[in-house]
């Protein structure tokens, strides 16, 4: 029985492990990693921006490496190589890597592209076709996260078709984890931080599909047809002397001014009021149209272009590179443990591993802030301290100043003293 059972154990173990894949994995940690990336030449020199690999500040592990955007107002365009071909047909498929702004970010992105075979990476740039394009993107008020994703409809060209409703992003200077899941049941998750920013039907949130039913091209709204809810009163008219009735009148509390001057002023007129009886334009009134069809309703028809797509999470066709094709304006992000993988377990431990690196980088640069807020109160109250102690010490040099002043003489002492009169 222990036999079996140990055998049984050790088949379930081996199907748990292989039943997954790791397509792309990435943690920039050793000096071969500018032998993954290939830097695009898409953009001359002075526009591209270069990545380094670099300790990031707040990390906890100083054997933990990044990749960091490092010169501002630039281009940044680098890609790598899968392990092998990702089709996502059937398959579920993740995406999943951190990201941490240093800096301020004002305008710049901070997506991933999962681009298809063929791609020339030394070309590679904003017109490249890609399969999925996922991350922040922030530029002034505007912050959100793409998931953009690359698709064709039937006797069509691909278009890269953005989620219907905007996701918002705190674009901030705290490390997070992005990731985007697409089932293979056709549904979707944006994840920040190990919880759901959105979620749900792909047909739902892609404009991948056109409507079921249009507009029914040939029919027309009747040109008799009534849809005015009101008509005027045949029955009103305006009152005889609507019209004599003035706008404004002579204020009757009004008086002449104690220094008015007719010969020099002219007559005195009393300021004008608004009139109390004054009604405005006159409108006739309104009743309801006996004749009152309702609101016309265009019939609706079978959109002949419309299709059914039970396999609209198939849009990563044979993905076989991940690139940074960004721009931005203020640079020092950062750029660590990228995963695409179609395994669901796989995908949860990198999760859980990553968010504890995040969260303890998060822990340390509270800890770093708060030591420098400390330091910098400590460096205020010293120098507030010195002033003051400087403001003493010249009071105390006042103070010994007046000392050495010749003093009066006394009355004694004058008296002594010859009267100019007298010499």
């Amino acid at each position: 029985m222990r036999s079996r059972a140990f055998v049984a154990t050790a088949c379930l173990t081996v199907t748990s492990v292989v039943r997954g894949n790791i397509y792309f994995q990435e943690d920039f940690n050793d000096e071969k990693w500018v032998d993954r990336w290939v830097q695009s030449e898409w953009k001359s020199a002075d526009q591209v921006g270069a990545f380094k690999q670099v300790e990031g500040k707040f990390f906890v592990d100083k054997k933990d490496k990044a990749l960091q955007t490092s010169e501002d107002a630039r281009f940044y365009a680098l890609s790598a190589k899968f392990d092998k071909a990702f089709d996502n047909l059937d398959k579920d498929f993740y995406l999943s890597y951190f990201m941490q702004h240093e800096q301020y970010i004002d305008c710049g992105g901070a997506y991933v592209k999962v681009l298809p075979e063929g791609l020339e990476q030394k070309k590679f740039g904003g017109d490249a076709p890609y399969n999925v394009m996922f991350g922040p993107d922030s530029c002034g008020s505007s912050k959100r996260i793409h998931a953009i994703l690359n698709y064709a409809r039937p006797n069509a060209e691909p278009v890269n078709m953005d989620h219907r409703s905007e996701i918002a992003d705190d674009s901030d200077s705290k490390p997070h984890l992005y990731s985007f899941v697409l089932k293979n049941d056709n549904t979707y998750e944006v994840r920040v931080d190990g919880a759901v920013k959105s979620s749900g039907s792909m047909h739902e949130n892609w404009p991948f599909q056109p409507e079921k039913k249009i507009p029914d091209p040939n029919v027309s709204k009747p040109a008799d047809w009534v849809d005015e809810t009101e008509i005027v009163d045949p029955g009103d008219a305006k009152p005889d002397n609507w019209d004599d009735i003035p706008a404004t009148i002579p204020d009757k509390d009004a008086t002449i001014p104690d220094d008015w001057d007719e010969e020099e002023d002219g007559e005195w007129q009393p300021p004008q009021i608004d009139n109390p009886e004054y009604k405005g334009e006159w409108k006739p009134k309104m009743i309801k149209n006996p004749a009152y069809q309702g609101a016309w309703v265009h019939p609706e028809i079978e959109n002949p272009d419309f299709f059914e797509d039970d396999k609209v999470h198939h849009v990563v066709k044979n993905a076989l590179y991940l690139g940074f094709d960004l721009w931005q304006v203020t640079t020092g992000t950062l750029f660590d443990d990228i995963l695409v993988t179609d395994d669901e377990e796989t995908f949860a431990r990198h999760e859980k591993r990553v968010m504890e690196k995040v969260e303890a980088i998060r822990q340390r640069k509270l800890d770093v802030e708060e030591e420098e807020r400390k330091k910098s109160e400590a460096e205020q109250a010293a120098k507030g301290k010195q002033a003051d102690e400087d403001g003493e010490d010249e009071e105390l040099d006042l103070s010994e100043g007046e000392s050495l002043t010749i003093p009066e003489k006394s009355s004694e002492e004058a008296q002594e003293e010859p009267e100019k009169d007298e010499l």
